[in-house]
C-alpha cells in the first residue's frame, strides 16, 4: 500500500475511532463502565495503528506491503 492508501486508512479508521469515542460519551453508561470502554477503546485504537504503521495489520482490506 502507498504512503496515500496509509493516510487514507489512518483517517477513516480515526474518524471510525473517534465516532466510537463521541457514542460512549452520549450513551449514559456507569462511571467504572463508562472508563473501561474508553480505555478499551483507547488500546484498540493504538494496536490498530502501531500495526498498521509496522506492516502486520492482517486486514486483506488495508494490509500494508
Amino acid at each position: 500500500m502507498d504512503l496515500l492508501g496509509l493516510l487514507v486508512a489512518v483517517i477513516v479508521i480515526g474518524l471510525v475511532f473517534y465516532l466510537l469515542w463521541w457514542l460512549l460519551g452520549k450513551i449514559a453508561l456507569p462511571e467504572p463502565f463508562n472508563k473501561v470502554a474508553m480505555v478499551i477503546l483507547c488500546l484498540a485504537a493504538v494496536v490498530i495503528l502501531i500495526s498498521m504503521l509496522t506492516g502486520s495489520l492482517t486486514f486483506p482490506a488495508l494490509r500494508i506491503r
